[in-house]
């Protein structure tokens, strides 16, 4: 009996131990999806029935306590039969399910933590995770994000989307291009939210001491991601198409978690910096899927409510800004700030140093906290400029400059490593 198991209560664990072992888990967390996840879970069912009729397949919700009806929703949607139009032949063994509501720190990552409870009690092979407001997730998901852990031997897949230009803007301003810069792989969705990997790649999860830190809340996608890139797990992305979810105006209320998505990523940096520093330069990753042409759905911004908050927030953290920015740094964001917003361009190359100088001072900051939320009025800055000049552009031209962005990074490197030594980062 394993006995191992913090996010998943007990009466579950039993559950799942009474099942046997499993070919594949399939994990979805949740916190009031009601409107929502019954689309998944039935997609999830037909692509079992599609891809993996002869596998033993256990679905696990891991729920947060929703109070819309959420658990309700899930065991009769897998209980109903499935339509015969949907159906190529009757799945030699049907899928058993169970929704749980996980112990821990109320996030994504506790609720990630009972899923990987979860498979390790029933000794997955194959475990794919996914989000649980996903509008545009179809079958054809099962596989793409299974397949190369069973078939290829993988250890992670990530999915690899067609997004709106403005939809991911924490990804592509940060999440991505840094991850890439530091680790020399191009994951473009390290955060996408959907992914597969390996019972291996799980028991390594579970070994590690960081469940009561930000990866409980949000921090656990950038988490998983880095750790599979750092501890040399086999990685490749699966095209996922579109991806149409419950998305945001990059400029609302982001506080949380671009504060666990961003710290977290500063934090790996100091677990990891004898695996980053010496890298140079990125190489691609593996992409399986065909890669149709979709359009994901349009997506509104406020850049106006954007440029109030840059222009507040560095006029009240002016003094503290000067107390760890470097002085090129600081006086060209002092431009920026300076400008009329109607002609505000935030430079790339500045945008990339600014990182780096927080990243570096996150490493020695008394007040992390702190110094996460005075960065958020300079990502506003920087997301309002990239707007601006991609608001004629595609979606395709557009990630052209998000790939720029990434190459500054890149190139810029040294200047992390003059400010890695200067805020004393050194271990």
């Amino acid at each position: 009996m394993d006995k191992g198991c913090f996010a998943l209560p007990d009466e579950d664990r039993a559950f799942l131990e009474s099942l046997g072992e499993a070919d594949i888990l399939i994990g979805i967390p949740s916190f009031n999806n009601a409107e929502t996840i019954g689309h998944v879970v039935e997609a999830v069912r037909i692509g079992h029935a599609r891809y993996y009729p002869d596998r033993q397949v256990v679905l696990i919700n891991s729920d947060g306590g929703s109070t819309d009806g959420t658990r309700e929703v899930v065991l009769p949607t897998l209980e109903r039969d499935i339509p015969a139009a949907s159906l190529v032949k009757k799945p030699e063994k049907p899928m058993r399910g169970r929704s749980v509501i996980y112990q821990g720190i109320p996030g994504k990552g506790s609720a990630f933590r009972a899923i990987f409870e979860a498979a390790r009690v029933l000794k997955a092979k194959a475990c794919a995770v996914f989000d649980s407001d996903l509008r545009s997730i179809t079958p054809e998901w099962v596989q793409l994000l299974v397949a190369p852990v069973l078939e290829k031997g993988y250890g992670y897949v990530c999915p690899f989307y067609r997004r709106h230009k403005y939809d991911g803007t924490i990804t592509n301003s940060i999440a991505y291009p840094l991850t890439r810069a530091l680790y020399g792989r191009r994951v473009r969705q390290p955060i996408g939210g959907d992914f597969g990997f390996s019972g291996e790649l799980v028991c390594r999860y579970l070994q590690k001491d960081v469940w009561e830190t930000d990866v409980a809340r949000f921090g656990i996608d950038i988490w998983m991601t880095t750790t599979a890139m750092v501890e040399g797990f086999r990685i490749c992305q699966s095209f996922m198409g579109a991806k149409i979810h419950d998305v945001k105006d990059p400029g609302a209320d982001l506080g949380p978690m671009f504060e666990q998505v961003v710290g977290t990523i500063f934090t790996l940096m100091r677990e990891n910096d004898g695996k980053w520093k010496s890298v140079v330069g990125s190489r691609p990753t593996a992409i399986f899927g065909f890669q149709s042409e979709v359009s994901p759905r349009p997506l509104r911004v406020d850049a106006k409510r954007m440029i109030r908050k840059f222009e507040e927030g560095f006029d009240e953290n002016r003094p503290y800004y000067a107390t760890f920015l470097s002085d090129d740094c600081f006086s060209k964001l002092s431009e920026v700030r300076e400008m009329c917003p109607e002609i505000a361009d935030f430079p790339k190359v500045l945008w990339v140093k600014t990182i780096y100088n927080f990243a570096a001072r996150y490493q020695v900051e008394p007040d992390r906290k702190r110094l996460l939320g005075s960065l958020i009025p300079l990502y506003f800055g920087y997301v309002t400029s990239f707007i601006r000049e991609t608001e004629a552009y595609d979606d395709y031209r557009a990630e052209e400059v998000v790939e720029e962005l990434c190459e500054i990074y890149e190139d810029t490197k040294p200047y992390l490593l003059q400010q890695w030594r200067e805020k004393g980062c050194e271990g």
